[in-house]
């Protein structure tokens, strides 16, 4: 049974997507505030959290900052009131995985709930091979793990999930909005600032020289192309 960690403090809210989501055979744990939320997701393993951005104690976009910085990889969507886009750029930079903006439906929540959860078991395409260096990181397709000179190094999911896609694609130039629309699943979001950053963040981690890449290089007036 998958297991899902809530942090959402309106109580009807919490309420009813506690209900739903237990409806829907998951096990579920509410926090009402975000540093009971932060508090559970350092005590406990969870498969899933939805984490609203707007908490007592401490905000939404502060839990998923710390948890990413404590080595946390759980897969997070982020539930937010807030339309402004800045708002949900932010929340993929700090490390979520989705975002969900209120009022939502209950079936859009289930569905990209049901795909954030798919996600660890897609396994790598037939024609690429389940561990491979690249630059001084070995990768393991197969598994999800990422490691430097034989050391665990940490990845989130969206992040090994953008090297995948790059890496399968070598020598092809792929656009910035390509990768919203198959990573991501969205058509309308703000590009920039995202995927570079995105692309920053696996530079400092798989590149020997980062301001000189060799492996992600710039296409520009465009996005990115892989080198093997």
């Amino acid at each position: 049974m998958k297991r899902i960690l809530l942090v959402e403090d309106e109580p009807h809210m919490q309420q009813g997507l506690c209900d739903n989501l237990t409806f829907e055979g998951y096990e579920v744990t509410v926090a009402g505030d975000g540093q009971a939320g932060l508090d559970h997701l350092r005590a406990s393993t969870f498969d899933l959290v939805l984490l609203d951005v707007m908490l007592p104690r401490m905000s939404g976009f502060d839990v998923c900052k710390n948890a990413r910085a404590e080595g946390v990889q759980t897969p997070i969507i982020m539930l937010t009131a807030k339309g402004e886009e800045i708002d949900k750029v932010l929340g993929l930079e700090l490390g979520a995985d989705d975002y969900v903006t209120k009022p939502f439906s209950l079936r859009e929540l289930l569905a990209r709930v049901k795909a954030v959860l798919r996600r660890p078991a897609v396994a790598a395409a037939d024609d690429t091979p389940d561990a491979v260096t690249i630059g001084q990181l070995t990768v393991d397709f197969a598994t999800f793990a990422v490691t430097s000179g034989g050391e665990a190094v940490e990845m989130t999911h969206r992040e090994f999930e953008v090297l995948q896609y790059l890496y399968e694609r070598p020598g092809q130039a792929v656009s910035r909005n390509q990768l919203l629309s198959d990573v991501w699943g969205y058509d309308h979001l703000p590009t920039t600032r995202t995927i570079d950053n995105f692309i920053l963040k696996l530079r400092q981690k798989l590149e020997h020289n980062p301001a000189h890449p060799r492996h992600i290089l710039t296409v520009h007036g465009v996005g990115y192309k892989f080198v093997r």
